[in-house]
């Protein structure tokens, strides 16, 4: 199973969740890989490479080569 799979598959299992103390706590588990996550990106790209990601991130979207998130979730249901 690839990872965009794996993704959207935990979304749905997670968007079923009624608790709101496990929802707390994947929030907490998130935000910390999300701060573990942004620190070795720092630490792995130059400031001019991060801006050149975003330049081209920003000019995807303004082309429209990118995907919504129903057409994703239609693709594999």
């Amino acid at each position: 199973m690839d990872i965009e799979t794996r993704k959207i598959e935990f979304v749905q299992e997670f968007l079923k969740l009624q608790s709101e103390e496990v929802i707390s706590k994947f929030e907490k588990i998130l935000k910390k890989e999300k701060e573990s996550s942004n620190d070795s990106i720092e630490n792995s790209m130059t400031k001019e490479e991060l801006n050149a990601r975003i330049e081209k991130s920003e000019s995807d979207f303004k082309n429209k080569r990118c995907k919504k998130t129903s057409e994703l979730l239609e693709k594999y249901r």
